[in-house]
């Protein structure tokens, strides 16, 4: 056959069909995917983790739509602070179904001889509750049934106060009998976050206890079953809406659907979806380092057959397309795999939490979440791919002829290097639109494209940095220093790809230690020991002279509270108006209110002027200035309330900073006192001893105020800063797993490149063991060569990382920074293990390489 016979194939292929291409792509690819594996991988984790994140989320926002009803208790929930709903009022709901009223509230539970106390959450039932969904008790009886002899309560309550089935607690002036243990509660998912084990308690019960007060804060709330099926769709719920609105336009009350039953818990799960999500680009941008690392090597092998390819003809157009088809056809293989992976986890974490959830999830795949998640990885396969396919079609035919021994960076064709950019701003584009905070995804992208640019440049200054050094006398330094300035050495990789993940883990660990310093250090010097709830206004006075007479020398501080929502902001309905994402929260529900004649502690003016002791002229408030900001307020704009049922309407007389971490009394809004002094109220306490209290005496004060005011709620705030701290410390370990997962794309990525390297390790091993070095030689060598590669990248990643986090503790914390050398130790430690780990296995399988054979292929 001649030589015009071997290049007319290849020579035709640009102007024959696609299939072609596709044929010739995949007869390279018959001997396997060999070399490949890592980029597999990298691609597989991250699409595994956005996939998994996505239906986790899928799962739940489907249960809480085909469970609404159950969660709710009915077709729409109905919610007020303070008042019960008025005999009209109620008779308006009777006429649109069945309805079941319930009350929540906050207390003390506390065993009958007074010795111990903690926090409850009361709900108090009507005899029609539930309407749906199911309250399942220990003793297998019916809700109402066990409710007609005491109460039913969390177990976790008898545990705290060691008490059993059987026993009496005292809530408020009463002692009930507990009946039951709670096994399940449906419709707790759709309440507030709760503080305190539940007690489950009938309507009359609750009044019995004395807690029911003009100004305490409780939540009543009514479950209705629309009649004749209105609320099975979605315009029937629309219709009920606008009939409320219409028919009690000053009623006040907050409505839940059963398509939504809980906002905030849809919130959450949003938030955390995104930010997991984010998470999982993270490590699939870490692992497009190994992507990068793979393609490279494969088009090292293959520069004599893409040389014979370009001697018989092929263009470097074809070179390209025909390995773009190849590295794109392995990308597949790893979004898949990633995506089968993906959806497998969920059903193993939900296997594994058993009933601990409160709803049964519902998983079904989702056309979204797949796209999604396989967008991305193809992206950021094309995005690492396309910079050294580029480079491939620039081998000439005469590297047949010579060998290749150069460091080749040569640059792609202008073309590649836009569509390489092109794809990157589309991944970008693709992050932010998938978003639902555009900003923090915009942010967060520019921050990771930041941060690659800044290890990408140190890799490349080590290493030119590498080779431009003296070499020192001793050996295994300079051929440490050598590998590390070497063509195709670890360098670049190891810098880039384990970087990122590192700086990760160092911001975590130092915000997180800042925020515990400020937590466990300065907030208790200044921290009230209690907060009391739920005093009578009429009972300060005796409050105080009992705090008095237990604990002299004790600094009481008292302010009325009172609950109200939002309706207006600048005269504007607040359901018309968009505020930042960061601001939503305060337009949701009731807000704590309270009314002042001078500038409490923890507040400070700054822009504006307070009003004047015993002012009586039109209703003023005082906002918070940050928040304020958010919501587009500014000085001399009104914010309208609705305060049991009554809209009250105040011009912002000044906005005011507040330092939330003293834990004085503070509110985001304050008013003028002449606004709601009128209204009923109770008042809220701090309590602060003398130091040197002993435990003996807290407890002889708590069970002084138990014993001669029954309705309030005593908060000792060591304990909740405790709480806190608990709460605090799970959030950081799942950011910092989340963290992990970047770092085990690194570890990928790191293991890849030590493959990658392996045959020109062993070439140089066999090279200076034939000239005289021992097996101590080499490994002191290439440890010191990880050492030094450890050292550099986690300098820069601890630079980096504190950086970011001085950023988010001082600006968006606004707290002081602390740098915790400790902290940086235990992030550090994991990520410097894995380098000298693969690095010493990778060292141990060059010298187990025999000499003769490399000797031979020379």
């Amino acid at each position: 056959m001649s030589i015009d016979a071997l290049k007319r194939p290849l020579a035709s292929v640009p102007r024959l069909a696609v299939p072609r291409l596709v044929s010739l792509a995949l007869r390279e690819l018959r001997g396997g995917v060999r070399g490949f594996y890592v980029f597999i991988a990298c691609v597989a984790l991250g699409v595994m983790v956005i996939t998994s994140v996505g239906a986790l989320s899928d799962a739940l926002r489907n249960a809480l739509s085909q469970q609404g009803r159950e969660i709710l208790g009915g077709d729409v929930r109905l919610s007020r602070v303070h008042r019960e709903a008025t005999p009209q009022e109620r008779a308006w709901m009777d006429r649109q179904g069945e309805v079941a009223a319930f009350a929540t509230m906050r207390s003390m539970g506390r065993r009958p001889d007074g010795s111990a106390q903690m926090l409850v959450e009361i709900k108090a039932v009507g005899p029609a509750y539930p309407r749906a969904g199911a309250v399942d008790l220990s003793t297998g009886v019916a809700l109402q049934t066990a409710l007609k002899e005491g109460v039913a309560v969390d177990p976790l309550l008898l545990e705290q106060l060691k008490l059993k089935v059987g026993d009496e607690l005292q809530v408020g002036r009463s002692k009930l009998k507990i009946a039951a243990t709670i096994t399940r509660e449906t419709d707790k998912v759709a309440d507030r976050l709760t503080y305190g084990p539940r007690v489950i308690m009938s309507l009359p019960d609750l009044r019995g206890t004395g807690l029911v007060q003009p100004g305490s804060i409780i939540r009543w709330r009514y479950a209705l079953s629309l009649a004749d099926g209105a609320g099975e769709a979605a315009a029937g719920l629309k219709a009920f809406r606008a009939q409320l609105k219409a028919a009690l336009p000053e009623a006040g009350f907050i409505i839940r659907d059963r398509l939504n039953p809980s906002p905030m818990v849809t919130q959450t799960v949003e938030r955390v979806a995104q930010f997991l999500s984010l998470i999982g680009l993270t490590a699939l941008l870490v692992g497009g380092v190994g992507v990068a690392n793979a393609v490279s090597s494969y088009i090292d092998r293959r520069r004599k057959i893409i040389g014979t390819m370009k001697s018989l003809g092929a263009t470097s157009a074809m070179i390209f397309k025909i390995h773009l088809l190849q590295t794109m056809a392995i990308a597949g293989i790893g979004v898949v795999l990633g995506l089968l992976v993906g959806y497998v986890v969920p059903f193993t974490l939900v296997g594994a939490l058993g009933t601990v959830l409160p709803i049964k999830l519902v998983f079904a795949p989702s056309w979204g979440t797949v796209l999604l998640a396989a967008a991305y990885g193809f992206l950021v396969a094309l995005v690492f791919t396309l910079w050294p396919l580029g480079r491939a079609e620039l081998v000439r035919g005469s590297v047949l002829f010579r060998d290749q021994v150069a460091d080749d960076r040569t640059r792609p064709r202008a073309r590649v290097m836009l569509m390489t950019a092109l794809a990157a701003l589309a991944l970008m584009a693709l992050a932010i639109a998938a978003s639902d905070s555009k900003w923090i995804a915009a942010y967060f992208c520019i921050g990771l494209g930041i941060t690659f640019l800044v290890f990408i440049g140190l890799g490349e200054a080590v290493t030119q940095v590498a080779r431009r050094l003296p070499r020192p006398r001793m050996p295994e330094a300079a051929l440490a220093i050598g590998n590390l300035g070497a063509p195709g050495g670890l360098t670049r990789a190891v810098v880039l790809s384990l970087g990122a993940g590192l700086s990760l883990l160092v911001a975590v660990a130092l915000a997180d230690a800042s925020l515990l310093k400020a937590i466990n250090n300065e907030v208790p010097e200044r921290a009230p020991d209690y907060y009391v709830l739920d005093i009578n206004k009429g009972q300060v006075a005796a409050f105080e002279t009992l705090v008095a007479k237990e604990t002299p020398g004790t600094v009481v501080r008292t302010a009325p509270m009172l609950r109200g929502r939002l309706v207006r902001l600048a005269g504007r309905p607040t359901d018309q108006v968009k505020v930042d994402p960061g601001a939503q929260w305060v337009l949701r529900g009731d807000r704590g209110l309270s009314f002042a004649d001078a500038v409490p502690e923890g507040s400070k003016v700054v822009e504006g002027a307070w009003w004047p002791k015993g002012y009586a002229g039109p209703p003023l408030v005082s906002f918070e200035r940050d928040l304020a900001k958010q919501l587009g307020l500014k000085l001399g704009d009104t914010v309208t309330v609705n305060v049991l049922g009554r809209d009250v309407t105040a011009k912002i007389a000044s906005l005011r900073e507040l330092k939330w971490e003293s834990l004085a009394i503070n509110f985001v809004m304050l008013f003028s006192p002449n606004t709601l002094s009128g209204a009923p109220y109770n008042v809220l306490a701090t309590v602060r001893l003398p130091q040197g209290t002993t435990l003996k005496r807290e407890a002889a004060l708590s069970r002084a105020l138990s014993q001669t005011f029954p309705a309030v709620t005593a908060i000792r705030v060591k304990d909740a800063i405790n709480a806190f701290n608990s709460v605090f410390e799970r959030i950081m370990v799942a950011v910092r797993l989340a963290g992990g997962v970047t770092l085990l794309a690194g570890a990928i990525v790191l293991a890849g490149a030590l493959a990658a390297a392996q045959h020109r390790r062993v070439h140089q091993s066999v090279i200076i063991k034939v000239l005289g070095a021992t097996r101590r030689r080499i490994l002191t060598a290439h440890g010191l060569e990880y050492g030094l590669l450890a050292t550099v990248t986690a300098s820069l990643a601890v630079l980096l990382g504190s950086l970011v986090a001085w950023v988010v503790v001082t600006q968006v914390m606004d707290l002081d920074f602390v740098f915790s050398w400790l902290a940086v130790a235990q992030a550090l430690g994991f990520s410097l293990g894995l380098i000298l780990l693969f690095g010493a296995l990778g060292t141990w399988r060059t010298l187990q390489a025999k000499p003769v054979p490399y000797l031979r292929s020379e």
